[in-house]
């Protein structure tokens, strides 16, 4: 994050190269870290496992409730507690609580030993769900409930075809591609060589990719994070906070109804993520690529990945408190 904050403020002509390297409101170098690093964790997942996963009608319905009830409610009451005398602000944190993660949640859960195939199953509902219910959530949460509020009248319009496009392009690839390999390389060399040599060998991808995503992603707002200080820890003081209180409510209601540590990991932390490429996306679309909401989108990974990856230890620990004695 340093790194691409520094490059981004010593040299900004960056962000106008990275506009070159941009179709609509993708970017491409983006993208691209963004589905290597997906790929080597979606090539693990054991797809056969996903029927039956489709079936434990518990751990869907926390999940959904969780993703789609209580993570647009606590950010858009976060949203109105911190930011609704900066209402740019306030609609940028808005759209990102309304974008639930699809992306990094499958590094997240496995580096918290979460279980693949529950946190696959999960980020596939997120996104249906995502395509049909994204531009509605956002003409409600932004234009229908702040104006009845009298926070102000926003006409934010989302289509579902920009929604889609991110979907597509952020989960649809990498998962054809993980799908895709592990069944044509499982056929032709049998699972035992797949796991044993072909998945150590495309893991560090994951790790790469994930720097390269974050060198990137800071770089292209890093003049702007360094003048505006202050910006940046007003969008952090409520992100911080949704991340922590989402992660310890999903992980305590998941607990006291008795779901397995695995499976709670990949609920937990598939709720407590949000998809910025997706907000940010719809920031640029909508406000324009200088706009403060999306300013705001950026901000969203600087505190999202150091609070997760403190999360990932929390969770780790959590289960050696709460889940290995249950074994003995």
């Amino acid at each position: 994050m340093a790194i691409g904050v520094g490059i981004g403020y010593f040299n900004p002509d960056i962000s106008r190269l990275a506009e070159t390297l941009s179709v609509g409101s993708t970017n491409i170098p983006l993208a691209i870290g963004l589905i290597l690093m997906m790929f080597p964790q979606l090539a693990k997942v054991d797809y056969s496992l996903l029927p039956k996963a489709l079936k434990d009608k518990k751990v869907l319905s926390i999940s959904l409730m969780l993703n789609w009830v209580i993570g647009p409610l606590l950010m858009f009451i976060l949203a109105i507690i911190f930011l609704q005398n900066e209402p740019d602000h306030m609609v940028g944190l808005i759209l990102i609580g309304l974008a639930r993660c699809i992306a990094m949640v499958i590094v997240w859960n496995d580096l918290a030993k979460g279980n693949r195939e529950y946190a696959a199953l999960l980020v596939a509902l997120n996104s249906i769900f995502q395509i049909f219910s994204y531009s509605f959530l956002v003409w409600l949460f932004i234009n229908v409930i702040p104006n009845s509020l009298g926070l102000g009248n926003f006409s934010v319009n989302v289509p579902m075809s920009d929604v889609t496009e991110s979907v597509l392009i952020y989960l649809g690839i990498p998962f054809l591609t993980g799908f895709l390999t592990r069944y044509f390389l499982v056929k032709k060399k049998g699972i035992e060589w797949y796991n044993r040599k072909f998945v150590p060998a495309i893991s560090p991808i994951t790790l790469y990719a994930l720097l390269f995503t974050i060198v990137l992603m800071f770089s292209l707002k890093g003049n702007t994070i360094m003048e505006l200080p202050f910006d940046v820890l007003k969008v952090a003081v409520p992100l911080i906070i949704y991340f922590v209180v989402m992660f310890f409510v999903s992980f305590f209601i998941n607990k006291t109804m008795k779901v397995p540590y695995d499976k709670n990991a990949a609920i937990s932390f598939t709720a407590t993520g949000n998809n910025f490429e997706l907000a940010i996306a719809v920031a640029i679309s909508v406000f324009g690529v200088n706009s403060t909401q999306a300013f705001v989108g950026v901000i969203g990974p600087l505190v999202e990945v150091p609070v997760l990856i403190l999360l990932v230890k929390l969770s780790l620990f959590l289960k050696d408190k709460y889940y290995l004695k249950q074994i003995f």
